[in-house]
């Protein structure tokens, strides 16, 4: 059993930035997709970015050019760096792996972006 503990959020005003990171108790370089997600409330969780497994990085048009997801494989740790927030931004960031068939999500974790 993999766990995915998520970290970082926070209440920011527009214009500013976060830094979400999530740590696994499993090998992230061996997943077959690791991603963040997020839920507005009453909006449907969608992806915001995720890392292919050749590495590339790879954003949703909503957050390209704002939000940068990496890894640090020696810890295991999946980041989100986001600039330039603005209030649409304002919801429960998830982060989610999958190795194989097994699919593992974080507890999330609440981001609110002040106007």
């Amino acid at each position: 059993q993999v766990q995915l503990v998520e970290s970082g959020g926070g209440l920011v005003q527009a214009g500013g930035s976060l830094r979400l990171s999530c740590a696994a108790s499993g090998s992230i370089f061996s997943a077959n997709f690791v991603g963040w997600f997020r839920q507005a409330p009453g909006k449907q969780r969608e992806l915001a970015a995720h890392i292919t497994t050749s590495g590339r990085t790879i954003a949703v048009d909503s957050v390209k050019g704002r939000f940068v997801i990496s890894r640090d494989n020696a810890k295991n740790t999946v980041y989100l760096q986001m600039n330039s927030l603005k209030p649409e931004d304002t919801a429960v960031y998830y982060c989610n792996a999958v190795w194989g068939l097994r699919n593992y999500w974080g507890q999330g974790t609440q981001v609110t972006v002040s106007s």
